[in-house]
Order: C-alpha cells, then sequence, then structure tokens
C-alpha cells in the first residue's frame, strides 16, 4: 500500500468515528444554535418601535399615528445630543429635516407626509452589536475549533500509544501515513463544521432580513478567515499529534500540552481585549498563532491596507510548512516510545524509521 492510499484509509476511519462521536454531534449543534442566534436575536430584540426624539412640534402626530415612540425636546441642538447619546434611534428636527447616526430610518420618513431631507451622523460607524459579535465570533470559532480538535487528535494519539495499538499500525503502514491521514481527517471535518456554520449563519441572516449593506461589511472578513483558518489549523494540528506521541499516558496529556495551550488560548485573550488596540493588532495580525484571527478582524474594522492580508497569509503558510515538520518530527521521534513520558529533545533526536 502507497502512503497516499494509507494516509486516505487512516483519514476515512478517523471521519467515521468521528460522525458517530456523540461530543463531535453535541458540539455542531450548539455552534449552529449560536450561528442561528446571533444572526436572528438582533433583529428580534431591535423589533420594538423606533424611538424618535421631534423639535419639530408639527412632525409630533404624524410620527405617533405611524406607531412610533416619540419623546418632545426644546430644540434642535437638544435633539441631536439625544441622538448621538444613544437615547433614541433617530431625531426630527425644523425643516422639517431627519437626523440619524449611520443608516436612513426609512420608518420615521415614511411617517411624514413629506419626503424630508435626511442627516447622517456617522454614516461610517459601524453597528456596535456588529462591532462586538464579529471579532468575538472569529476569535471564539478559531479558538474553540483549533483547542477541541486539538486535543481529541492529541487524546487519539495518546489512547493509541497507551494501548499499544499503534505498535500494530505502523508495522502496516508508514508512520507519516498515519499522522497525515489523522490530521487531515480533522482538517476536513473542522473546515466542514465551519462551512456549515457559516451556510447556517447565511440562512439566519436572510431570514432576519438584515441589511445587505452588513452582508457586504461582514463578507470580506469571513472570505479571508477562510484560508487564515484552514493554514492556522492545519499548523496546529500537527503539533497537537506530536504533543500526543510525547504523552505515554492520558495522565500525561495536560502536562505535555501546556505550552501548546498557551500558544491557542493567549492570542485568543489578545485578540479579543485588544481589538481598539491598533499597534498591538496590526503586530498579532503577522504572529503565525494569532493572524488567523487578527487580520480577518482588522479587515471587518477596516484597519488593515489591501496589501496586508497577502502578506500576513504568506507568512502563515511558511510558518505552517514549518511547524509541519516540526509537529511531524516530534511525532516521528516519540511515537514508539511507551516507557513514559518524552521529552521533546529526545523526540526531536531520535527519527522513526518503521514504516517510513
Amino acid at each position: 500500500m502507497t502512503t497516499s492510499a494509507a494516509a486516505k484509509l487512516v483519514a476515512a476511519r478517523e471521519i467515521r468515528m468521528k460522525l458517530r462521536d456523540k461530543t463531535f454531534i453535541f458540539s455542531t449543534v450548539f455552534f449552529l444554535l449560536v450561528a442561528v442566534a446571533s444572526t436572528v436575536l438582533p433583529a428580534l430584540i431591535e423589533g420594538g418601535p423606533t424611538k424618535v426624539a421631534v423639535s419639530d412640534s408639527a412632525a409630533v402626530t404624524a410620527l405617533r399615528n405611524a406607531g412610533l415612540e416619540v419623546s418632545v425636546v426644546p430644540d434642535d441642538a437638544a435633539a441631536e445630543r439625544v441622538l448621538r447619546d444613544g437615547d433614541v434611534d433617530a431625531a426630527v428636527v425644523s425643516g422639517p429635516k431627519v437626523l440619524a447616526m449611520d443608516e436612513t430610518p426609512a420608518d420615521v420618513v415614511g411617517a411624514l407626509s413629506a419626503s424630508p431631507p435626511v442627516q447622517l451622523l456617522d454614516p461610517d460607524a459601524v453597528n456596535p452589536f456588529l462591532k462586538f459579535v464579529v471579532p468575538f465570533a472569529l476569535a471564539f470559532l478559531f479558538f474553540v475549533t483549533s483547542f477541541t480538535f486539538g486535543m481529541q487528535i492529541a487524546q487519539s494519539v495518546t489512547e493509541e500509544k497507551q494501548t499499544r495499538i499503534v505498535e500494530i499500525l505502523v508495522s502496516s503502514i508508514p508512520v507519516r501515513a498515519l499522522l497525515a491521514g489523522k490530521v487531515g481527517a480533522i482538517t476536513l471535518l473542522a473546515f466542514g463544521q465551519i462551512a456549515l456554520i457559516a451556510l447556517v449563519a447565511f440562512a439566519g441572516i436572510q431570514i432576519a432580513d438584515v441589511d445587505t449593506e452588513v452582508v457586504s461589511l461582514v463578507g470580506p472578513a469571513i472570505g479571508w478567515f477562510i484560508p487564515f483558518f484552514v493554514l492556522g489549523f492545519v499548523m496546529l494540528a500537527t503539533l497537537w499529534a506530536g504533543v500526543g506521541a510525547l504523552a505515554a499516558r492520558q495522565e500525561d496529556l495536560a502536562g505535555a500540552s501546556t505550552p501548546l495551550q498557551m500558544a491557542v488560548m493567549l492570542p485568543f485573550f489578545a485578540v479579543l481585549f485588544l481589538t481598539d488596540n491598533e499597534p498591538v493588532m496590526r503586530i498579532l495580525s503577522y504572529i503565525p498563532f494569532s493572524a488567523p484571527i487578527a487580520m480577518p478582524v482588522r479587515l471587518f474594522n477596516s484597519d488593515a491596507a489591501a496589501w496586508e492580508p497577502v502578506v500576513s497569509l504568506l507568512i502563515l503558510a511558511i510558518s505552517a510548512a514549518v511547524f509541519l515538520r516540526v509537529g511531524a518530527r516530534v511525532y516521528e521521534g516519540s511515537l514508539l516510545r511507551t516507557n513514559g513520558r518524552t521529552s521533546f529533545a529526545t523526540a526531536w533526536r531520535t527519527r522513526s524509521t518503521i514504516g517510513s
């Protein structure tokens, strides 16, 4: 059997096992529910009457008859002030003229007998909900997916090593085929899960009738997130397999995987809490472990030049190739060492030749 055929055989076995795994099924359903909630709930929450501050008394009756929540203020300046403070959704001032922050309030304009001019005070502003949820969703998806699937790879490798099944496996197929099959299968499953979540989220956007401007704003960030996700996940998946091979028992896995856990967790929290810190985000978008989430977030916030994601993706691709070799070498050098936990240095010096 060729290495390629053996890798496909291992991948098919891993996929079949995962599709029957209740944990995998539960996590997929959970993510789908989150995707639906994040797209449909905001529309339902914002479904109440539009709040309008009015300084033009002639417009009050028409707005109230249209079912809008009207607050009468003494003058135009007061109307603009409560609008900027976020106490109302729109304002009608003398003229009459309609004021809004970032999008035209169609129900307010339609309630007035004449078509009034509309002034947007901050037309380029990003919806506060989107400004929070998009960076959080991208960071959360990559963190949870890479951490959960990565830990499952490590546990699978350690279990095969602890039960000595691996000795039977490597006597039949090359070690590299075993590694490639595992990593390939988990990557396909992770990407499939993300694709399914994206489809459900898109369906939710259609059901909630979200503004097309929102879709055009989020679309480029998600488009770039996909290649960053794939490269970043493959890079980490091989390292997780190497970590799993270092441990001889499941009890050793927590200690062996601590450095890699930190490499996954720290970028997540850094991006989450430093989203508005442009200098730090610029640095994070070129570091391989944080680039898969930092660069798409910067693109969503319109903080990155057109050339930056290309350069960042190239750096990530080179880093992924390097870490693939590192993970593969550690995996090969420690897989058949069952007499206790293997150190990184020992695994690096020992190259497995069985089945290679």
